[in-house]
């Protein structure tokens, strides 16, 4: 069987669609190289930056990586804005969307709700923008987290100077997160953790 046989999914037989979920599976184990793909992209959106969005990219997860950060936090500072090519207007959302079945709720939450985050940096300085638009997350369990994770990670990573790990070395981690089985409540539903961790960040220097 190449194809199904239906013209209408009510049509399908349990032979058909047992083929598509076939297709499905080996399609999904694919998943991390078109995610690194399309971060290559980002050199091709919104310019100037000192930086590409690509480096912004590479460089928010190379400061995840050396403050220690654990898997789950590297790769979401990686894909943080990855939506940023069809996602102009809701680009947070997006990528998390894309992390939602793969990384524990605390790292999803912080970037679902990373954009209006940010605009603690500049909202005051472009008309209609609300600088404090975080606030209405405030008393949220990961509040501090995503506070943290703009300061440490976002804000600070349009350095044209900064030695930013280059995208291969992420392809490793990008790769083993995707390769979770999605929604597994061990990684979803795992506790939450620091930023960052001396030990680790120690180890990595």
């Amino acid at each position: 069987m190449q194809r199904v046989s239906f013209k209408q999914m009510k049509d399908g037989t349990q032979t058909d669609y047992e083929f598509l979920m076939a297709h499905e599976v080996e399609y999904t184990r694919g998943t991390a190289d078109r995610l690194l793909a399309a971060l290559e992209q980002l050199d091709e959106s919104l310019s100037g930056y000192q930086v590409s969005r690509l480096e912004h990219s590479t460089q928010s997860a190379t400061r995840a990586w050396r403050d220690g950060a654990d898997i789950d936090w590297v790769v979401s500072a990686l894909l943080h804005d990855i939506g940023d090519i069809f996602a102009p207007y809701n680009h947070d959302e997006y990528a998390a969307t894309i992390l939602k079945p793969f990384v524990r709720e605390q790292c999803r939450w912080c970037i679902e709700a990373h954009g209006d985050f940010q605009m603690l940096y500049y909202g005051h300085l472009v008309d209609g923008f609300d600088q404090h638009a975080r606030e209405k997350y405030r008393g949220h369990v990961y509040f501090d987290d995503c506070a943290e994770f703009c300061e440490r990670w976002d804000q600070a990573s349009f350095d044209p100077d900064y030695d930013s790990l280059p995208l291969s070395f992420f392809k490793p981690l990008v790769q083993e997160v995707f390769a979770r089985k999605a929604y597994d409540p061990t990684h979803t539903q795992a506790p939450a953790l620091p930023l960052t961790d001396p030990v680790q960040a120690r180890n990595r220097a």
